[in-house]
């Protein structure tokens, strides 16, 4: 059996930004969040904070993988947003990127949710909107 030509073909990174209101902004991630491309991930969120933005979803559920680098980026946004009062929250509705989390504590930093209507609603009733 031969292979198609899209056998191989990874699904592709993507970011999408979704302004909620003055403080709110959900940053949404499709395809892998690795090593090479968590670094756009750390800036889309970069600036939604420099433009305002106290209360950021970072939703996750269009990923195919994330790995420690993409935990760090959303450690030091965390970091971030409360040194200016601001919150963060995920959206992983998956349960084997949930065990990354789990595995390294950060379930018990982070808000994780399992849609995003519900992270951005528990953001709002918390940090205010």
């Amino acid at each position: 059996m031969s292979a198609t030509p899209h056998d191989d073909v990874q699904p592709e990174f993507s970011i999408s930004q979704d302004e909620i209101d003055p403080t709110t902004q959900v940053v949404a991630v499709a395809g892998e969040v690795d090593l090479y491309s968590a670094p756009e991930l750390k800036m889309q969120i970069l600036n939604a904070i420099e433009a305002g933005k106290s209360n950021i979803v970072v939703d996750l559920a269009q990923t195919t993988f994330i790995d420690s680098t993409t935990l760090g980026v959303l450690v030091g946004a965390r970091k971030r947003l409360r040194e200016q009062d601001g919150a963060l929250a995920v959206v992983c509705p998956d349960n084997d990127k949930l065990a990354l989390f789990e595995m390294t504590g950060l379930d018990r930093v982070f808000e994780i949710y399992d849609d995003r209507n519900a992270a951005v609603a528990a953001l709002r009733s918390t940090h205010g909107a």
